[in-house]
């Protein structure tokens, strides 16, 4: 397992421009964004071993990254009139 902190444009490479588009225009999307990358933090130095957290509180985490990402994706890929 890679313990290389998740990033955004990374996970999604071919929308990292609309990503800061996004991050400038659409508060929503930014707050989201944010939430995202604290988690991602925190996923990143439990990891690491850098904090100490229970495997059930580690597995709610995850899955707030990954509810998050799911939502972020849907903002980024929705059609835009």
């Amino acid at each position: 397992m890679s313990h290389v902190p998740h990033d955004l444009a990374r996970d999604f490479p071919d929308y990292a421009e609309r990503i800061s588009e996004l991050k400038a225009s659409d508060k929503r999307f930014a707050h989201l964004a944010e939430r995202y990358h604290d988690i991602n933090r925190e996923v990143h130095r439990v990891e690491t071993s850098l904090q100490p957290m229970d495997s059930l509180a580690e597995t709610d985490l995850r899955k707030q990254r990954a509810l998050l990402k799911d939502e972020l994706y849907a903002l980024l890929t929705r059609e835009t009139t």
